[in-house]
């Protein structure tokens, strides 16, 4: 650091202080009672400021630039605008002592000796307040450090909390003034010393600023610069320039430099990494060198070693300290040594201190580097004014005189070889020499320094009038712009110093590569391209050292841009070349074929003799026009080959008719029918299929796909029967569902059964025509197929919650199975099959209505008709429950309409059974609910809803332990399959030795009955109807939608007559109890006597004279197919009419039935259309 004396003037008083202007253009004074106002570029004094009549003490300007203040001894303050006029003067008790602005609110502070002043430009007056004690100084600013220099000639440093940091340092003179820069990097302190030193922010000090001839009052440093004002007591002022050199040392990539002067960062210029060696002194000189770092401080040298031997270790510690003062102008360090430069001498020390050599110059050493050497013997570089230039060994005293050039050297490095040496001279030019015959071998000009590439030996760079100069071997220099000077060159990296800061910059070598190319120095070439190209670089020195049949440096420079394609050409060449093949000129074509020269390629193939290969290159290419001329008259093969190769072509160029004429005429039939049919082109299939002959079979299959492809099996099937090949014209009338064609051809070639039969019989499972299906399936002989398929289907609806289809699929799987039972050998099991598959279609239909109540938002089923559902199957569910029915939905079901229904005993113990399970989140407040509102009713259920036993008139619980039976007689209950109520049927079974044929005919019989009065009447409000009245006038009342009473009445008439009850139409039904029974004259009805108390269930067994006295009307038979018996049962209400499905055999009320077909135009059950005649 030096300070350079800008300007100077001498005021008649004392300067007590000073201020700068924010914008550093001007500087106020205070000069005895006046201001002097300077222009600080050149001193001028602009103009001295009246207003203060005795010594004016301070001065301060705002931070905003407007108005300065000053403070004098006549007790007054006067704020002054910017354009140097007063506008305000106010007064103390005392005289000032003191002025300060906040640099953030412009609000200023005025302090005399006993008390102070605040004064802002909003306000009109100054608010004054008193002090107990003398005020000496008042300063805002945003500082976190507070510097505290007193007249005890010590400087100490606090925190704002008051804290001190680390110890006082002494000063050794009376401190007057102290000020900061503008960052705080550094500090000014000036006093009874007569001069201004810099101190680092720690109160390191730096050195003198400037020595005056009497003591420092004030010091200022100008905004946002380096310069700094001095005002002296006796009226010196001087402005100073302070000029901080730049103090560092480079070895390849590793870059130190000194930082706020008494600290060293090391960069690693590659990395980017940095670290901070804090010194806590002046930082004089660095040199660095290989794992060394020397700093010199004052009064010692630093040796500092990197920890590790990694190339990336930044970490430094201590080695050696020589506690010495040195004076020197360089400094470099060695392995072992550091080597001392004054002017004309240079000295060696050890790392202990000790002068091992000392070598005197002919003249000013102005130049020195290290180059390299064992630990203990490093050569030297040295460079003098006198243009010498020599080397030195720190282990010899000889210096060598390399040469001597007539202009001094400033700057000079030598190649990595140490054959070539660059110089730059004091005319700044760049002189190359070849150190062992001292010849000049070129020279630049503009030129401030140079390095040579340490990765290159013929490379070298320098930078001069803003411009960096690339220059390798003889070749024209290639410049580019650069800002600085370039210290280093490492392969692709230029190292460059501009100002404070050193960069690397990455430079392509693509100039110099193509100076190389230029003259087929190809080898060459590629070592400038490894210091760092561009790809497009790479690619072009590639190809020029391909085309150079240089396929070492092509290899590898296609291996750097990854060009595979070029690779195998070269691997390829490579591998002929071993196996003996030398001709040039073939590998040379080959090469010129890659790049796409292809006539010149042509004419070295030919000139080669191998025309085979231009051929090749031209078809591939599809320059078929140049093939044909090259070709000339030749051989007709391979003239065929070279129109095959055509419609290759026009195939690809979107030409396809053109490609299929050519194949035609080459031959090549199939690839013209693939065109074809791709295209749909069925009239040139035609015409290719009928001219080609039965024994080109492939091209003959072709033709038939695409026929199929196209929707057109006529000709397929034609194209078949040419060929012979019955098995795909049978899977052509399969695959297009021509079944009848296919029967026709199956019936006279019986092997192909199965190939026809099987796929109809899937399809037409598969179209829900499962009758034909199984038909289809027996005459392929695949019974299980036909079932496999049906229960596929079962499950699927079962999984996807169609329980109506689930239930239908069963019963379809039911009567598969007794289809099946009259194998002998497969009863049994299928028989079981049967019964299963029957149970779970009842079961799925009755559920279907459950799932639809609970997972739709609105059911057409009445009450009755979901409240009989709900127990049928709690009834019929007595162990494992099927997939998919919810025991959930169907209690919560029977709770809701039990309820509703009355039968709050049943309801009560649906809620029950409910808690037990897992309950859905959508029901769980509705069955919450329900079951507190359930405890407000009864205790028990409606008696009208209990069901009636017809055989033995006995009322069953709603809830029955032993299911769908009678808890008195064991009678199963027949249901209806729409409303699941009780339908007034008994089961009956006929005799042994009865055949069902036999019993038919006695029913059809129908012996005559005693005809007997009706015990029924009606009466009306006027008169007495004496008319026989049918079991259909109590319809009404057994409907659903109806309570059950009106049925249940007329069931008691089998034991104990009925009461009078009251129709809705104000109509009354009355038995004339002085009739006798009904029953006394029906054979059938004492076989319904049973012993009463019994646990076994005892059928109802008739003889030939009861079924002679029944009614063929009050009859229902199911009329199974073997080996299943017949079923037999009787109506005992034989006017409430009930009909059966002949397919399903399942019981309806009529209403109900005729209702049902009307809407879906089928059995609901077993879907058995209306117009089918079959049963």
């Amino acid at each position: 650091m030096r300070a350079v004396l800008t300007w100077r003037d001498k005021a008649e008083q004392c300067i007590y202080d000073l201020a700068f202007k924010p914008d550093g253009t001007q500087l106020i004074l205070a000069a005895g009672n006046r201001l002097l106002v300077y222009d600080t570029s050149d001193g001028t004094l602009l103009q001295p400021l009246k207003g203060h009549k005795d010594t004016v003490y301070c001065v301060a300007y705002a931070k905003d630039g407007k108005r300065f203040a000053s403070g004098s001894a006549d007790k007054s303050v006067i704020i002054w605008t910017s354009k140097l006029e007063g506008i305000l003067k106010y007064t103390h008790n005392d005289s000032i002592q003191c002025v300060s602005y906040n640099p953030v609110t412009h609000q200023l502070a005025s302090c005399s000796s006993s008390d102070f002043g605040l004064w802002s430009p909003e306000q009109k007056s100054v608010s004054k307040h008193k002090s107990s004690s003398k005020i000496t100084c008042c300063r805002e600013e945003h500082n976190d450090i507070l510097a505290v220099a007193d007249w005890g000639q010590k400087l100490s440093f606090y925190q704002l909390s008051g804290k001190q940091i680390g110890k006082d340092r002494s000063l050794n003179f009376d401190p007057c003034c102290l000020s900061y820069f503008t960052k705080g990097e550094y500090i000014l302190l000036g006093g009874s010393d007569k001069q201004v030193s810099l101190f680092t922010k720690d109160g390191v000090r730096l050195g003198t600023v400037g020595e005056q001839n009497s003591w420092v009052w004030t010091c200022k440093v100008k905004p946002d610069s380096n310069y700094v004002v001095v005002g002296c007591q006796d009226g010196t002022i001087s402005f100073y320039q302070l000029i901080f050199s730049t103090v560092h040392g480079l070895y390849k990539d590793r870059y130190a430099y000194r930082d706020s002067m008494t600290d060293v960062i090391v960069q690693h210029l590659i990395t980017e990494q940095k670290v901070r060696i804090k010194c806590k002194e002046l930082v004089k000189k660095i040199a660095i060198y290989k794992n060394r770092l020397a700093i010199q401080l004052p009064e010692k040298i630093l040796i500092y070693e990197l920890y590790s031997d990694d190339s990336s270790d930044m970490h430094y510690r201590v080695k050696e300290k020589i506690v010495k003062k040195f004076e020197c102008n360089l400094l470099v360090v060695c392995a072992d040594h550091i080597i001392l430069c004054q002017e004309k001498r240079l000295q060696c020390l050890s790392f202990s201190g000790v002068k091992e050599r000392e070598w005197q110059m002919e003249s000013l050493i102005r130049y020195i580097k290290v180059i390299g050497g064992p630990p203990g013997r490093e050569g030297l570089l040295v460079g003098l004014k006198n243009g010498q230039i020599l080397k030195i060994f720190v282990d010899n005293l000889f210096a060598i005189v390399l040469l001597k050039q007539a202009t001094a050297v400033r700057c000079l490095d030598m190649s990595a070889s140490r054959n070539k040496l660059a110089v730059v001279d004091e005319n700044d030019t760049c002189l190359v020499y070849d150190i062992h015959t001292k010849e000049l071998l070129f020279q630049e000009p503009n030129a401030n320094s140079v390095a040579w590439n340490t990765q290159c030996e013929d490379m070298l760079c320098f930078s001069g009038g803003g411009y960096l100069n690339i220059k390798a071997s003889t070749f024209p220099v290639h410049q580019q712009k650069l800002q600085g000077f370039v210290v280093g060159y490492n392969g692709s990296k230029i190292f460059c110093l501009h100002v404070f800061s050193m960069s690397a910059v990455e430079v392509p070598q693509s100039a110099p590569m193509y100076q190389y190319l230029d003259r087929k120095m190809f080898k060459e070439a590629y070592q400038i391209a490894c210091l760092g190209v561009t790809d497009t670089d790479w690619r072009e020195l590639a190809m020029e050292a391909l085309e150079g049949l240089e396929f070492e440096t092509a290899k590898k420079a296609f291996t750097r841009v990854q060009d595979l394609r070029y690779l195998e050409l070269i691997n390829s060449i490579e591998e002929r070349k071993k196996r003996g093949e030398t001709n040039n000129d073939l590998f040379l074509a080959d090469v010129f074929s890659y790049q796409g020269k292809f006539h010149e390629a042509a004419k070295l193939y030919k000139r080669s003799g191998h025309e085979n290969l231009a051929l090749d290159m031209y078809t591939d290419l599809r320059m078929f026009e140049y093939a044909k001329d090259f070709l000339g008259s030749g051989d007709p093969k391979e003239t065929k080959m070279l129109i095959t190769k055509q419609a290759d072509w026009a195939r690809n160029i979107n030409e396809p008719k053109a490609a299929v004429e050519m194949y035609i005429s080459a031959g090549e039939h199939v690839k013209a029918i693939e065109i074809s049919g791709d295209h749909g082109w069925i009239d040139m299939l035609i015409d290719i299929a009928r001219k080609l002959d039965k024994a080109e079979r492939e091209p003959l299959l072709m033709c038939a796909y695409y026929f199929k492809k196209l929707d057109n099996p006529g000709y397929a099937a034609e194209t078949y029967l040419k060929i012979g090949d019955l098995k795909s014209l049978v899977q052509l009338h399969v695959e297009t569902q021509r079944w009848d064609e296919a029967f026709a051809l199956g019936e006279k070639h019986p092997e192909f059964k199965d190939d026809i039969y099987v796929p109809y019989a899937q399809w037409l499972a598969e179209n829900d025509r499962f009758e034909e299906a199984q038909k289809a399936f027996h005459k392929a002989g695949r019974q299980r197929e036909a079932v496999r398929v049906l229960e596929q289907l079962t499950h699927n609806a079962v999984v996807e919650s169609r329980f109506n289809d689930a239930a239908y699929y069963y019963w379809m799987l039911s009567m598969q199975c007794l289809d099946i039972a009259q194998d002998p050998a497969q009863k049994d099991a299928m028989l079981d099959k049967f019964r299963h598959f029957q149970h779970l279609a009842e079961l799925y239909h009755g559920y279907h209505a459950i799932q639809r109540y609970t997972e739709e938002p609105f059911s057409f089923h009445l009450p009755e008709t979901l409240f009989n559902i709900s127990r049928f199957l709690l009834h019929s569910l007595t162990k494992d429950t099927p997939l998919g029915i919810s025991k959930v939905n169907t209690l919560f079901t029977l709770a809701k309409q039990s309820k509703a229904l009355g039968a709050y005993k049943l309801a009560r113990h649906a809620y029950d059974k409910l808690q037990g399970l897992q309950i859905p989140a959508r029901f769980q407040k509705s069955i919450e609910l329900g079951s507190l509102t359930i405890r407000s009713k009864p205790f028990h259920d409606s008696e009208e809803l209990v069901p009636l036993c017809y055989r033995c008139s006995t009322n069953n619980p709603l809830l029955n332990n032993l299911g769908n039976v009678c808890v008195n007689c064991r009678q199963p209950f027949v249901f209806s399959a729409s409303s699941y109520e009780v339908l007034h049927l008994v089961e009956f079974y006929l005799e042994e030795g009865i055949s069902d044929e036999e019993a038919v005919s006695l029913i059809d019989l129908e012996a005559p009955r005693h005809k007997r009065e009706n015990k029924w009447q009606e009466i009306t409000s006027n008169s007495i109807l004496d008319a026989g009245l049918k079991a259909c006038v109590c319809q009404p009342s057994t409907r659903p939608g109806c309570k059950t009473g009106g049925r249940r009445a007329l069931g008691d008439g089998w034991s104990s007559g009925v009461k009078d009850m009251t129709l809705p139409d104000s109509q009354t039904l009355r038995l004339d109890e002085t009739m006798d029974s009904m029953g006394d004259d029906d054979p059938f009805t004492a076989k319904l006597s049973f012993e009463q108390g019994g646990s076994e269930f005892v059928p109802v067994v008739v003889s030939r004279s009861v079924l002679r006295s029944m009614s063929r009307r009050d009859v229902l038979i199911k009329r199974w197919p073997p080996p299943l018996q017949w079923q037999y049962f009787r109506s005992l209400l034989p006017d409430a009419s009930i009909t059966m499905c002949p397919s399903c055999f399942q019981m309806f009320h009529s209403e109900d039935y005729e209702l049902l077909v009307l809407q879906h135009t089928c059995c609901p059950y077993c879907r058995r259309r209306i117009d089918d005649p079959s049963p």
